[in-house]
């Protein structure tokens, strides 16, 4: 069984696809896991998150990402989350379920993909690895780390975590931790942690890591019809 790791799909339904056939994912072999941040900017966030449900009803383990949260802030209506998801991709996620103006859409689709979200854990643990959408508190052990903390950190969680366990995270783009413009790929980090956000929807590319074998699959922005 290979262990797969994909995260930040941001709407790219297209890119998404193409990656799970390079990849030759296959529910009943592999083990698929998803870092989160499924919706906003990218053309399909409705199709993404359905293509989610799907995957996961087959097997697949389904993390909660920043994004993702913003969208069920914006739903539930906290204060200022509906302006600040707008800001941040929430208007394509709109035009993806067919809605021209600033309003939430009334569709059983819709319903159940807000429930979905509201299920999704917050991190994955195994014996060597740590799976989570943007990072761990460097003080803390992940199971006293606030959901916050967990789709948000970015730097203090990059310069800082020393663990046994290898971390698999997104949300930050490797260009940023490889401090390289441009460097999409994979980054490995000197202290065990492991960053595959590829920035597909600002002109990169969207990554797997097979863990099992070292493996590395990408599809760039530049591969879509």
């Amino acid at each position: 069984m290979r262990t797969l790791a994909i995260s930040d799909i941001h709407g790219e339904l297209e890119l998404f696809n193409k990656l799970l056939e390079k990849v030759n994912y296959k529910p009943k072999e592999d083990q698929l896991i998803l870092l989160g941040d499924y919706i906003d900017r990218g053309p399909d966030s409705a199709g993404v998150l359905e293509k989610v449900r799907e995957l996961k009803a087959q097997g697949a383990l389904v993390l909660r990402g920043n994004h993702d949260q913003m969208m069920l802030d914006a739903y539930h209506q906290k204060a200022g989350a509906w302006e600040r998801w707008i800001r941040n991709g929430g208007r394509e996620t709109l035009k993806s379920y067919g809605i021209k103006n600033d309003r939430f859409p009334e569709t059983k689709q819709f319903a159940d993909h807000i429930a979905f979200i509201e299920a999704l854990d917050d991190y994955y643990e195994t014996d060597n690895y740590i799976f989570v959408h943007a990072g761990l508190d460097p003080n803390k052990a992940v199971e006293e780390t606030d959901r916050h903390t967990l789709i948000w950190i970015r730097d203090k969680f990059h310069n800082n975590y020393e663990d046994d366990k290898t971390v698999i995270f997104g949300h930050t783009v490797t260009p940023h931790l490889h401090q390289e413009k441009g460097n999409f790929k994979i980054y490995y980090g000197p202290n065990k942690i492991i960053g595959i956000d590829g920035a597909a929807t600002y002109g990169g590319q969207l990554n797997c890591l097979d863990i099992t074998n070292g493996i590395e699959y990408e599809v760039k922005q530049s591969e879509k019809s």
